[in-house]
């Protein structure tokens, strides 16, 4: 008789518990760099203010993150994402203790994927944003306004980084709790 992989087939095998606490550590680990990349994003776009006067000290233009709705949704998803992320760390380091827990696995799988669609969509939303502030829209007459206020506009490029770097290690999470 032929076994399945004499026809170059592969068994559906669940990982061995070395390897399996190995993933449930990795998870830990990457809930950690995705807990900084949130918190990093929501305080960095969060503070982010600049003045500028216009003709007379009395005149002022001032640019807030809060001026615009995409930048609070933006601070708002990071900072819910954090707080999941947080909370959802002592039951990652179960899986580290028990690495053969597969109902609360499978609620992480699925709290996890809400939660980087939720830092996916803040994150799109608020590039958009910033690309706006940073070429304009000749055609809606949007003008750019990255030329006046620089230092808001670095700032909110910057906070992008993080929140963009906590998509993907959200991303690679699934992957790796998924084979686990």
């Amino acid at each position: 008789m032929e076994g399945p992989e004499e026809h170059g087939e592969t068994s559906k095998a669940p990982l061995s518990r070395g390897a399996s606490k190995g993933v449930s550590i990795l998870d830990v680990i990457l809930r950690f760099v995705a807990i900084i990349g949130t918190l990093a994003s929501a305080i960095a776009m969060g503070t982010t203010n600049q003045t500028l006067p216009f003709f007379t000290q009395f005149i002022r233009f001032k640019a807030q993150y809060s001026d615009l709705p995409t930048l609070t949704f933006f601070v708002v998803a990071n900072s819910i994402v954090c707080a999941y992320l947080v909370l959802s760390l002592p039951l990652s380091i179960v899986h580290v203790i028990r690495s053969r827990a597969k109902y609360s696995r499978l609620i992480l799988i699925f709290f996890d994927a809400a939660m980087l669609a939720l830092v996916t969509a803040g994150a799109s939303a608020a590039a958009a944003i910033v690309y706006l502030a940073h070429k304009g829209n000749a055609r809606a007459n949007w003008l750019a306004i990255c030329q006046q206020f620089d230092s808001f506009c670095e700032r909110i490029s910057g906070s992008l980084i993080g929140s963009f770097a906590a998509m993907v290690v959200l991303a690679c999470q699934q992957f790796f709790l998924k084979i686990s």
